[in-house]
């Protein structure tokens, strides 16, 4: 602690250079052209390098107007003109925190900033000793350390630490990592939702509810025989709408680990928000959100138990089981096939084998039970009250116009609550894939209510569509047209993936399709779940406000 040093030898003998292989070489070259980046921590803080932008570029205004910005790691190298460089030099700065203390105790350090300037500095710039300290070239006269990818090289690995006193507190020392510099793009696009969103949803409201209030009027009028007879709409199918769709199993199933996800989801970010999550204690957002999973299936179990129940199913212990492994079997699947990948890399990223194993512990020990304890009672309790009776014989369907057919319907319902999260979900991908820091949970919050709010008013809308044109079968039809939006987050990922990443290889190219894969699975769960709800709460009110004989 609070020790300088000028420049150190690292690996190996002191004043023996490194060697590295033809093979070494040539993995070393690949992975600096494929912009690869070196992560170091001290003291629980993740190593940056410091960017300075100059937004006002005049003279005397350069220096008012820099804007300072943190890169998480450092790059391993750069390339010029078709020739590759390592950085083989590390200049650290460690900024501390004097604590204030009484006169006869000794001051305490804390450690409030970690960052490194890299460099690249050729073998015969670095003049080494036997006591493992070596020279820096002075001023800009040394050249950079090459890598020839077709022999073998040889290198000085070297650093220097210089420490610098700071006034920030240790409970501020995450601050600089987390600012963001496009606060206000973000501000503006949640305003942009909002006024969207509630504009629409204003329209939406207003259109439908003048149009229940005039289609109500009419089909409760007692007029004569002649004129129920030339009824049509969405009355007419008052004595179907209600009948149980095919496969009421998995439909209650997929809705209820959609509950899961929702409460999960819902309280992650909620958490989050009020900074409980702090990066600082690593993987704290991950292991809340396993933990929540497993826990909120008491909830998704007892939904889709009563839901298992008014759709008159009989066999609970079945539907309870399917409730607690269809999605989580399809996650746990997906990661373990991927992980064999990653294991295979002998990546330091991979699971290991006995967290997989607890995890597979969890699921059966903790979520399986309470998703049984759920679906119980849940199936035990009263079913939902439907304010019809549904006929014996079904009604036969009218042909049905080209704008009703279901995938029509999925991009026309998807739209509006992708455009609601556009921003949002360029920003997350970008702290996934493009590693980057992000902490805007606050905003994401209220991205998450807008999105809420928008995929109930869609489904609602689709769902009203759908029974003006006498057609039924609204369940089903209803749960994929809801999560209609996750079809853009799969079209967007692809053009994200073929516009802004540089994946060649097939591996990382397999675990980014793999990992959207999941995505776009919970975000259709998510909104399908959503809009399901929606949709039924709003039928059981309109079919509730109308006289039916």
């Amino acid at each position: 602690m609070n020790s300088e040093k000028k420049c150190e030898v690292l690996c190996g003998q002191s004043n023996k250079p490194v060697t590295l292989t033809v093979e070494q070489s040539r993995l070393v070259a690949e992975r600096i052209s494929e912009d690869y980046y070196v992560h170091l921590i001290a003291d629980n803080l993740p190593v940056a390098t410091r960017l300075e932008l100059y937004s006002n570029r005049d003279g005397d205004d350069k220096k008012k107007e820099k804007d300072v910005q943190f890169e998480h790691g450092y790059r391993l190298g750069f390339t010029d003109v078709n020739k590759i460089y390592l950085h083989n030099h590390l200049s650290f700065i460690l900024y501390y925190h004097r604590e204030d203390l009484e006169e006869d105790r000794e001051h305490t350090y804390r450690v409030v900033r970690f960052e490194v300037i890299p460099q690249s500095i050729r073998l015969e710039d670095l003049k080494a000793d036997e006591k493992s300290s070596c020279t820096l070239p002075e001023g800009t006269n040394s050249s950079p350390q090459e890598i020839d990818p077709t022999k073998e090289n040889q290198l000085y690995f070297t650093y220097s630490v210089h420490w610098e006193e700071s006034d920030i507190k240790w409970a501020s020392r995450w601050d600089t990592y987390l600012t963001m510099s496009d606060v206000q793009i973000h501000w503006f696009s949640i305003i942009n939702s909002v006024v969207v969103v509630f504009f629409l949803s204003g329209i939406l409201s207003m259109i439908i509810i003048r149009t229940l209030r005039k289609d109500i009027a009419n089909y409760n009028k007692e007029d004569d025989i002649e004129d129920t007879m030339e009824e049509s709409g969405w009355k007419l199918v008052h004595g179907d709408v209600f009948r149980p769709p095919q496969y009421p199993m998995i439909l209650s199933s997929l809705l209820g680990s959609g509950i899961q996800l929702f409460c999960m989801i819902l309280i992650v970010i909620f958490v989050a928000m009020l900074g409980m999550l702090s990066p600082s204690s690593r993987g704290a957002l991950m292991t809340t959100a396993c933990f929540l999973f497993m826990f909120m299936g008491v909830f998704g179990g007892f939904s889709a138990g009563r839901l298992y129940r008014t759709l008159k199913g009989h066999r609970w212990k079945k539907g309870a089981f399917c409730t607690a492994t269809l999605y989580p079997g399809v996650v746990f699947g997906i990661c373990f096939v991927l992980n064999c990948f990653i294991w295979g890399k002998h990546s330091s990223g991979a699971v290991p084998f006995p967290t997989m194993v607890a995890l597979l512990c969890m699921w059966f020990g903790i979520s399986l039970p309470l998703v049984y304890l759920g679906y119980y009672f849940g199936f035990r309790k009263q079913p939902y009250d439907n304010p019809v009776r549904t006929n014996q014989i079904p009604r036969q369907i009218p042909e049905q116009r080209w704008y009703m057919n279901r995938f029509v319907g999925i991009l026309m319902a998807g739209i509006l609550p992708f455009g609601a999260m556009f921003i949002e979900l360029f920003f997350i991908f970008s702290a996934i894939w493009e590693n980057q820091f992000y902490y805007l949970f606050g905003f994401l919050f209220l991205v998450f209510i807008i999105l809420v709010v928008s995929c109930s008013q869609i489904s609602i809308v689709m769902v009203y569509f759908q029974l003006c044109a006498e057609d039924y079968r609204w369940w089903w039809r209803n749960f994929l047209v809801s999560g209609g939006s996750a079809f853009y987050v799969l079209v967007y990922a692809i053009f994200y993936f073929v516009n802004k990443l540089d994946i060649v290889e097939f591996i990382p190219s397999l675990l980014y399709f793999g990992y959207t894969a999941l995505m776009v699975l919970s975000f259709w769960l998510l909104t399908g779940t959503i809009g399901f709800y929606a949709a039924y709460m709003f039928v059981r009110k309109i079919y509730a406000a109308v006289k039916i004989d």
